[in-house]
């Protein structure tokens, strides 16, 4: 196998976790800002790919490498272009697009499109690359000590998850998702549901695809590649498992976005350690991963008071310190045949605590540096620049503010023409102000004289085939349904992400019958018995007096109208 061929489709593999990212952040937001998250995603990836280019690299991988701390800055991509490494440059340029895109969604729906581009600029072209050079430059200081970080999660996602966290911090929450109460100052969490959990779950299986490529790239042969596509997927698949059950558990129901951060969460946390645990060491760090996201989304949103819509900190940040450390318990030599995939050995494997102490030095000092940095960087643009976007502008939507847009759903919204009149068609000389007495809609007392009565039912969508039969039953012959959304006091119980949804549309059937020949009285009394548990949710009965019925096919009005078909009529 041509592993340098490999090594670049792999690199491709992950620049289409960008994609990933952008479905998941969308999914999770609301409609009205999905073309800024997908124009934040598209353009911290141009931006980083010039910033990396003109700086970032050199800082990271320059053979030149100051007191194992930082790269001397060169332009050799330009002065000697034939000799420069292509390919390193486009592994190293996709993973640094991966930092700086984590941040997007746990700052999405209230921040600047301009302040989160000169964020990207700052983490790409200074924050990531001198951080990654520590860890994967060969002089770097924490490489020389023997710090393990294969893939990247502390020198990628755990830099993006606690750059998220300060970048939300420094927001505060979106309009809405806490209340106060004003007696006791006290803060209650306000579930915002996403979407589209459908975009959300493509986008979750996008980068469990990009995956792969992203720990496996730096693969040197072919048993270490497929050792590192076995944990990769151990781990996300115990992660998903471990999430959804606390969920079920805590819950009662399991949770579908927080089980979709679990799987991703899995797969975080086994990326510094894909090469060098095996399957058991797969499944626990995969599996308290799973545990872990359930645990840090709910502290960080319910007793922090971080508003995270995507749950970025948690898989990134939190998942991140934990795979990191794990290494330094579950490390152990591994090989096949004369092949040696692993030889550090953790805690857990004899090496005693000497690897899991390096381990804690490198997450501690990375974690330093990026709150040092991105607390000075996102107080300045706050201080400068400015951080959040209006409240105006976040009320309406980033999407109509920030890039023009009504909807990134066009063909949802009403089609209308104000340059056209209404009632012909034609372009309107002017507005509209009046309707001229000759075009009104003449109003006539249509009443029959004979009383119809028009009942309407609330009631659950399983109750109908029982309600239908016991229609049949009294006479009814014509009846209307709809499928309708709504909610009582009650507003529904159940959770989202671990928050309250306190407005909760709960899906209910509309059944509306008239009536004129069957007693009003014997309908309701059949709906009763029929809908009657004596528990909220049975329904509720509306009773309306109607003027006038017109079966258009025949003429009849009235009465007759309301009866089954007359002599003749087929």
């Amino acid at each position: 196998m041509d592993f340098g061929i490999w090594f670049l489709l792999a690199a491709a593999m992950v620049f289409f976790m960008q994609a990933g990212f952008a479905m998941v952040e969308a999914g999770f937001t609301r409609a009205k800002n999905a073309a800024n998250i997908i124009m934040k995603n598209l353009m911290d990836f141009c931006l980083g790919t010039v910033c990396f280019v003109l700086i970032g690299f050199t800082l990271l991988c320059a053979e030149d490498y100051a007191f194992g701390l930082i790269g001397i800055p060169n332009l050799g991509i330009f002065t000697d272009f034939a000799n420069f490494p292509f390919s390193d440059f486009v592994f190293n340029l996709v993973f640094c697009a991966t930092a700086a895109t984590i941040v997007s969604g746990s700052m999405a729906e209230r921040t600047k499109f301009s302040a989160y581009l000169i964020y990207t600029v700052i983490i790409s072209a200074v924050v990531y690359p001198i951080e990654a050079g520590w860890v994967w430059n060969e002089s770097g200081w924490l490489a020389q000590m023997g710090y393990i970080d294969f893939a990247g999660s502390s020198a990628i996602h755990a830099v993006g998850g606690i750059t998220a966290f300060i970048g939300a911090a420094f927001l505060g929450p979106r309009i809405g998702k806490y209340s106060v109460d004003p007696a006791t100052g006290r803060k209650t969490a306000r579930a915002i549901p996403g979407h589209s959990l459908t975009l959300g779950a493509l986008g979750c299986f996008i980068l469990w695809f990009g995956w792969y490529g992203f720990n496996g790239a730096a693969a040197e042969n072919l048993p270490q590649l497929g050792s590192i596509f076995l944990t990769t997927t151990l781990a996300a698949g115990a992660a998903a498992i471990a999430t959804m059950t606390l969920t079920w558990i805590k819950n009662g129901k399991p949770d579908v976005s927080m089980t979709l951060n679990g799987a991703l969460g899995g797969l975080v946390g086994i990326t510094a350690g894909c090469t060098n645990v095996d399957a058991a060491g797969a499944l626990i760090i995969g599996a308290a991963a799973g545990v872990l996201i359930v645990l840090a989304v709910e502290f960080i949103d319910l007793k922090l008071h971080i508003d995270d819509p995507v749950g970025a900190v948690a898989v990134h940040g939190v998942c991140g310190v934990w795979g990191t450390l794990a290494v330094g318990l579950f490390a152990r030599p591994i090989s096949a045949g004369d092949e040696v995939i692993s030889d550090a050995a953790g805690l857990f494997y004899g090496g005693g605590a000497g690897l899991l102490g390096v381990q804690a030095l490198g997450v501690l000092s990375i974690a330093v540096w990026v709150t040092v940095t991105m607390t000075a960087a996102f107080a300045l643009l706050k201080r400068f620049h400015g951080l959040r976007a209006s409240a105006e502008d976040e009320i309406l939507g980033l999407d109509s503010s920030e890039h023009g847009l009504e909807s990134s759903y066009a063909d949802f919204l009403p089609v209308t023409n104000p340059d056209l009149d209404v009632l012909t068609g034609k372009p309107a000389a002017a507005p509209l102000l009046s309707v001229p007495p000759d075009r009104a809609v003449p109003v006539t007392d249509m009443s029959t004289g004979r009383k119809m009565t028009k009942v309407t039912i609330l009631t659950r969508q399983n109750r109908f085939e029982a309600l239908k039969a016991a229609f049949d039953g009294i006479g009814v012959t014509g009846i209307t349904v709809t499928n309708v959304l709504g909610y009582g006091v009650q507003r529904g119980s159940r959770t989202y992400r671990g928050a309250p949804l306190e407005s909760q549309l709960l899906p209910k059937i509309q059944i509306d019958i008239v009536v004129s020949k069957i007693p009003v009285g014997v309908l309701v009394d059949t709906v009763k018995k029929v809908l009657y548990t004596g528990k909220i949710g049975d329904g509720k009965i509306f009773i309306y007096d109607v003027e006038n019925v017109i079966k258009v096919r025949t003429g009849q009005e009235g009465y007759d109208a309301l009866q089954d078909a007359v002599p003749g009529d087929e």
